[in-house]
């Protein structure tokens, strides 16, 4: 995996350090203070697809705050001399492409790559990015409908309470992934063949709200970006586990304090 902040490394291009990693936060009420992060997934289309310049011109377009990528290969790098920033690629093995964000900012941390139930062709990776507030994964899963459902499960167990995966997820139909809600745009992104319109490209959110979300223009890929603005939930869309296990520990300190009366000595 690389990860750079310039040509050469993080210290090469100077700027406002990120804030310290920290143990992932417990779901609490969301701070109105804090505004959607907008993410935007793309699918480049290695090689005969989107090209640095591309990428480029989506970035000064959508001014996203997190920019994830598909199919991108070494060149795809590149674009730190041409805007700058901070970038991470991670090739899938054997291959010449693989998976790759781009932010504005520093990141907290590197993004982390963790392997995935692997095909009979193509091994496949996940870049995870904790961002303090909530992770995201990037993804692009293989082409069977029980291994990539398999591999989307391997993935939410590495994540925190809130979370997001967004990429090509290369499913039909619904994930059904226990706690987890499709919040992204619901308008096809591929063309099989160009004639079978397929939403392949989506936004799986844990703890997390959807305030806007959109599909964009293709450009020169085979799929279409998409736009996510992501915010923490309030408490009451906080995912289920989370809440029956405040409740629980709020009936165990009740039975507690009853049980702690009963034990009293009467003075004298």
């Amino acid at each position: 995996m690389r990860y750079e902040s310039g040509p050469m490394t993080i210290a090469a291009r100077p700027g406002r350090r990120g804030p310290t990693p920290v143990p992932y936060p417990p779901l609490r009420q969301a701070e109105a203070a804090h505004p959607p992060f907008k993410i935007v997934s793309w699918n480049l289309l290695r090689r005969t697809g989107a090209a640095v310049d591309d990428v480029a011109a989506l970035v000064a377009q959508e001014k996203p705050d997190l920019l994830l990528m598909q199919e991108a290969t070494r060149a795809i790098g590149f674009l730190l001399d041409r805007i700058g920033g901070h970038y991470a690629w991670a090739p899938l093995p054997g291959r010449i492409h693989g998976l790759a964000m781009w932010s504005p900012k520093p990141w907290p941390a590197p993004p982390r790559v963790i392997a995935l139930p692997s095909g009979a062709l193509v091994h496949r990776v996940c870049q995870i990015l904790d961002l303090g507030t909530f992770g995201v994964a990037n993804v692009h899963l293989s082409h069977g409908q029980m291994l990539n459902r398999r591999q989307l499960r391997r993935i939410v167990a590495e994540l925190p309470p809130r979370a997001a995966v967004l990429g090509d997820y290369n499913i039909v139909g619904p994930a059904m992934i226990p706690g987890f809600r499709d919040v992204g745009p619901r308008r096809p992104t591929h063309a099989m063949v160009e004639v079978l319109p397929l939403r392949l490209d989506r936004c799986l959110a844990r703890g997390l709200i959807c305030h806007a979300h959109a599909v964009l223009p293709r450009g020169p890929s085979d799929h279409r970006p998409i736009v996510v603005h992501l915010g923490p939930a309030p408490e009451a869309h906080a995912p289920a586990r989370f809440k029956g296990m405040a409740a629980a520990v709020a009936r165990l300190r009740r039975a507690d304090g009853r049980g702690g009366g009963a034990r009293r000595v009467p003075p004298g």
